[in-house]
């Protein structure tokens, strides 16, 4: 099983981004997708995540961030407008098959990180 997380960059204050969670070994449509990020001397912090019919942002990105997926693409995606500067992250794709589980961090698979900086 594999989760690639693509899309990161540097972007202005203002910009916007659309990070990808490319599965491969399972099918994204029999678990919950979601984003962590986690940014230099903080803890990790979830974003986002969606399954089940729940879809969950955290406050601070609520409104300017916008979790999907594509079944038959077999991948999930994050879009994220408005940036700040506090959105500077690793942001992290994650996969499993109990929405509970996947909402306090419990994670049966985790993608690799996706750098987004967000300067001007």
């Amino acid at each position: 099983v594999q989760l690639q997380a693509s899309g990161g960059g540097l972007v202005q204050p203002g910009g916007s981004l659309t990070l990808a969670c490319k599965a491969s070994g399972l099918s994204l449509d029999d678990y919950a997708i979601g984003w962590f990020r986690q940014a230099p001397g903080k803890e990790r912090e979830g974003v986002s995540c969606t399954g089940n019919g729940n879809t969950y942002y955290a406050d601070s990105v609520k409104g300017r961030f916008t979790i999907s997926r594509d079944n038959a693409k077999n991948t999930g995606y994050l879009q994220l407008s408005s940036l700040k500067p506090e959105d500077t992250a690793a942001y992290y794709c994650a996969a499993d098959s109990t929405y509970s589980k996947l909402r306090r961090g419990d994670v049966d698979y985790w993608g690799q990180g996706t750098q987004v900086t967000v300067s001007s």
